[in-house]
Formats: C-alpha cells, sequence, structure tokens
C-alpha cells in the first residue's frame, strides 16, 4: 500500500522532484558508506537496490526512463575523462605493460568465460563467444569515481585508467564480432564477421575526432570559463547523440573524443576537466544511485549456473591476466600485486552490450537469457567490484597522493633508464628534447638550451655521489619542470668526488620560482647525493616506474613532501 501511494505521489510530481530525491538519497548514502570505510559508490549503488526494483521499487518504470539523459550523460562525460588518460607521450613508458594487459585481458578473460560457459554449462559456441566477449570489459565510470574518491595519483593509477580505456575498446569490437560470427553462421547471408566492427571503430574515430577538432576551434574564440564549460557539455552531449543515431556505441565514441582531445588538441584541461571536475560529486551520485535502482536479483535464479560461472571465470580471469602481463612486462611489485582486483568492476559497456543484443531481431531467441546472467554478473560486480578496487587503490601506496609534491614534475614519463651521452653537453641536449616533449613545453628549444649550457659553463652542476642537477631558465607563467636520465654503468665526466654520474636531473624553472628551485636542490643533494642506500636502489631501477615508486613512495615523504602540509607547519 505505501510502495503504491508512493509510486503516485513520485509520478504525479515529476521528473524533478525524482532528481532530487536520487540526489539526496545518493549523497546521504555516499557519505554513510564512507563513515563505515566503504567505498562511496558502494553505499549509492545499494541505497538504489534497495529503494529500486530489487527492493521496496518506491520509483515508477515512467519516472526513472525520464532521467535516462542525464545518466547518459553522465557516463559519456566519464568515458570521455577515461580516454583522455590514453594521452600516447604520457604514457611512453608505460606502453609495454598496456601493450600485454591489453593482449593477455583480449585473450586470457574471454577463453576463461568461454571454457566455462561452453564446457561447463554446455551452452553453445555462439552464446559463450557472446559471454566471453562481454566479460572484457572494466566499469570506466566505476574507475574514474574510485580513483577521485581516493584522491589516488600515481603509476598505478595511470596504468589502471588506461587499461579501462583499452579494455573497453577491446571489449566492443570483439562483442561485436562475436555478434557478427553468430549471425553469419546462424542466419543467411550474415555479413562479414569484421564488417560489424570496422564500422563501429571507423565511425567511433571519425565522430570523436571531428568533433574533438570542434571543441579546439570553440575554445579559441571563447575567453570566458563558464562559456568553456558549456562547449564542454554540448561536446560530450553532440558526440553521444551522433554516435547513438548512427548505431554507433556513444560510449566508445567518447573515449575516442577524450583520447583525440588529449592528442590532437590542447583544451583538454579547459574544455572536459573543468566540467567534470564542476559537477562531479552530484554526477557521480546520480549516475551510481541510478545504476542501483536499475539492478535487480530477479533473473539470478533463471540463469543459476551460467551465472555463477560467468561471475567467477570473469574475476579469475582478470585476476590472471593482469598478473601474466604485469611480470612480462617487469612491473612494479605494487602494480603486479593489486591491478587485477582493481579491474573487477563491471556495468556500463556490458549493460550497452545487452541492450544491443535485445535490439536485434536475429537474437531475440537468447537475448532474454544472455540478458538476465549479465546484468546478475553486473549487479554482483558493482557492489562487490568497488570494495576491491578500493583496497587496491590502498595496498597500491596511491590512495591521498593526488595533492604537489616537491618534485611532482617527475613522474614515470618524466624519467628515462639506460641513459647514455658521450659528453656532458650530448647528456644535456638529451635531456632538453625530453623535458620539451614529456612536459608539452612551449618554449624556444634553442634558448632553453643556450640558458643550460651556459649556467653549466660558468659552474659545475656534477654534485659529486653520482649526481648531476642543470638547470635551464624558463619564461615567467611557465611552471617547474624537470626529467631525470638514469645510467647504470654511470658516464665518466668530471665530478668532485672522481664518481662517474648515474642520475642527471634537468629543472627547468621561471625567475618567480626560485625558493622553490632551492628547496629541489637542497632535497636532490640531501637524498640523491649523499644517501648510500637510496642511490643504489635508484640508480638500478629497472624501468622508469620502478623510479617513480622510489620517488613517490611512502618512503620518499620525508623529503618529497607535500607542499600544502609543509606549508602549514
Amino acid at each position: 500500500m505505501i510502495t503504491t501511494l508512493t509510486n503516485e505521489v513520485l509520478q504525479e510530481a515529476g521528473e524533478l522532484l525524482t532528481l532530487a530525491l536520487v540526489i539526496l538519497a545518493g549523497v546521504f548514502s555516499g557519505a554513510l558508506a564512507r563513515r563505515i570505510r566503504l567505498p562511496g559508490i558502494t553505499g549509492q549503488i545499494l541505497v538504489g537496490v534497495v529503494l529500486g526494483k530489487a527492493g521496496f521499487d518506491l520509483f515508477t518504470e515512467e519516472s526513472l526512463h525520464a532521467l535516462r539523459p542525464i545518466t547518459d550523460f553522465a557516463l559519456g562525460l566519464m568515458a570521455v575523462t577515461v580516454g583522455a588518460h590514453l594521452n600516447i607521450r604520457r604514457l611512453r613508458n608505460a606502453g609495454r605493460r598496456l601493450f600485454l594487459l591489453l593482449i593477455t585481458e583480449a585473450t586470457v578473460v574471454p577463453l576463461m568465460v568461454f571454457l566455462a560457459i561452453w564446457g561447463v554449462a554446455r551452452e553453445s559456441y555462439g552464446l559463450a563467444a557472446l559471454f566471453a566477449a562481454s566479460a572484457i570489459a572494466t566499469a570506466p565510470a566505476t574507475i574514474v569515481a574510485l580513483v577521485s574518491e581516493q584522491h589516488a595519483k600515481g603509476t598505478f593509477v595511470k596504468t589502471l585508467v588506461a587499461a579501462v580505456a583499452l579494455n573497453n575498446m577491446a571489449c566492443i569490437f570483439l562483442f561485436e564480432v562475436a555478434r557478427a560470427s553468430f549471425r553469419a553462421v546462424a542466419v543467411d547471408g550474415g555479413s562479414s564477421m569484421l564488417a560489424g566492427p570496422a564500422r563501429q571503430l571507423v565511425y567511433a574515430v571519425l565522430i570523436g575526432s571531428v568533433m574533438a577538432l570542434l571543441m579546439e576551434l570553440c575554445a579559441r574564440y571563447v575567453i570566458h570559463d563558464h562559456h568553456m564549460a558549456t562547449a564542454g557539455v554540448v561536446g560530450v552531449v553532440l558526440t553521444s547523440g551522433i554516435a547513438s543515431y548512427l548505431d554507433v556505441s556513444p560510449l566508445l565514441a567518447c573515449l575516442l573524443l577524450g583520447f583525440c582531445q588529449t592528442n590532437i588538441t590542447r583544451t583538454r584541461d579547459k574544455l572536459i576537466d573543468t566540467v567534470f571536475a564542476d559537477f562531479q560529486p552530484v554526477i557521480l551520485a546520480i549516475f551510481f544511485t541510478l545504476a542501483g535502482l536499475h539492478l535487480s536479483f530477479e533473473h539470478a535464479a533463471a540463469t543459476g549456473l551460467v551465472a555463477f560461472l560467468l561471475f567467477f571465470s570473469r574475476i579469475i580471469g582478470k585476476l590472471a591476466s593482469a598478473e601474466i602481463a604485469m611480470r612480462l612486462a617487469h612491473a612494479t611489485p605494487n602494480v603486479r600485486a593489486n591491478l587485477g582486483m582493481a579491474l573487477i568492476p563491471q556495468a556500463g559497456v556490458a549493460v550497452g552490450l545487452v541492450i544491443l543484443l535485445q535490439d536485434d531481431p536475429d537474437f531475440a531467441h537468447i537475448s532474454d537469457f544472455f540478458s538476465a546472467a549479465v546484468l546478475t554478473v553486473v549487479t554482483a560486480s558493482e557492489i562487490v567490484g568497488p570494495i576491491f578496487t578500493r583496497l587496491a587503490l590502498n595496498r597500491a601506496g596511491e590512495s591521498g597522493k593526488d595533492r604537489t609534491r616537491l618534485i611532482d614534475f617527475l613522474q614515470e614519463e618524466h624519467i628515462v633508464t639506460n641513459f647514455s651521452a658521450e659528453n656532458k653537453e650530448q647528456a644535456i641536449e638529451k635531456l632538453v628534447d625530453l623535458m620539451i616533449a614529456s612536459h608539452h613545453l612551449q618554449v624556444d628549444r634553442k634558448q632553453l638550451l643556450e640558458s643550460v649550457l651556459l649556467r653549466e659553463a660558468q659552474a659545475s652542476t656534477c654534485f659529486g655521489g653520482g649526481l648531476a642537477v642543470p638547470h635551464g631558465i624558463l619564461p615567467d607563467g611557465v611552471p617547474m619542470v624537470g626529467v631525470m636520465g638514469i645510467s647504470r654503468a654511470g658516464l665518466a665526466f668530471e665530478t668532485p668526488d672522481g664518481r662517474p654520474v648515474h642520475c642527471f636531473v634537468l629543472l627547468g624553472t621561471s625567475s618567480v620560482e626560485r625558493d622553490r628551485h632551492l628547496q629541489v636542490l637542497a632535497t636532490l643533494a640531501k637524498t640523491i647525493g649523499t644517501d648510500q642506500v637510496f642511490q643504489a636502489q635508484l640508480f638500478s631501477a629497472r624501468s622508469p616506474a620502478h623510479a617513480t615508486d622510489l620517488l613517490h613512495g611512502e618512503e620518499s615523504e620525508d623529503f618529497n613532501y607535500f607542499l600544502e602540509d609543509h606549508s602549514s607547519d
């Protein structure tokens, strides 16, 4: 009686009251979950489940359907954010582990699921292939939200978010291959197995790249920030809308919008990050509460063994693929031990694939069963997955690290190992090129190089202890930057103590950051120049990721401190 009355009230009150209740439920449940040490997302999903179909069923289908555009916009915006993490220059040093992870996730995960569904549950080859392909993707919205909630930053986070973007693309492509293969076998005159997937990718690339260029043109003529935010919202909505109209995955199109924007244009920070930062809390509260409202366990019994096998074989596949890829890539222990469990959440893409299959008449005989099994697994994955992802972020030691640190400008993409040079001038020239490329500096290369060489001619910046810190002058307004070159064998340059140089750190500083420059010099000289234990670890770093862990790990906080904490002392 109460439920019926509530449904009638909400239906008569309209969409705005429904939206207000969803926001309030999401905000308060998220805060309550965090107080009891659960991810806020888990609380929002659970309150949605309790209030929605699986619980009191307080909201009508019509009232929830009216909020669909908000959900689509939130998913599109977060997909753009994930795609924007695929910055080719920033991921330069992460290419090997990301490529290996893409290969293992696209083979190990579907193989595990296929063997479970086809070999154990005895379902058909085609249905098992569809389940296998759908299992690859990780929920991008969940990962972005958890990284934000945990204020996480570092090599692990960079690897995780980029991996999510890549496995979503692989999932959509392989699902289209499986769907086309199923149709080609089951329906006379079926199209080529690669025609559908190729069309998806080509159209998504065209939509994403054209929209990125249009937004870049818009940014050149827009001055005020609120106009930039408006352009960002319009860009995301248009991308999703055009993709839907052309029967292309809106999620894939938005991922590629973010990818094109971060690699082709210079306006990502203004057009996407600004929008997401301004509206992030309310967008996430709406999105995950609505996700919970739509989830239901009513199909769990009907799918039984298949849903059980799909859930656990997918998790095993994720853990195994991450372990194999990270071992082959010689990733740092923090990344290798925690990446698999962080990839468990599943939602957006899987739900999109369910809708895609339901709308295809060629799959009418299996769509209900497929939908029931996938939605049951999505429900379980979205409740359990965020807990494991947050645990992985904490175990990796990157939660609470998104604040600026003293040498924050030395990240993985700014470091090279196996550094070599015939002389000091050549070493400086190589580091200047790395600085300009990795920090995307818009400066005169010749002028920057001359400033470094002039300073070096006046007095050697080889400190001894295997450390050299040349530095150059940047124009006012350009923030302090730096790059590092590590040579395990050492470079035989003239030094005060006669030791070869194992670590070159090139700094670029404007005149207004003189104080921070001196702080950085003192820290580098004290830590790298005199601490023999730290020297042994850094000089023998196997990869830029290992060096980054040493510079930004928990043990480094005494010298690479958070600036806001230091300024308050």
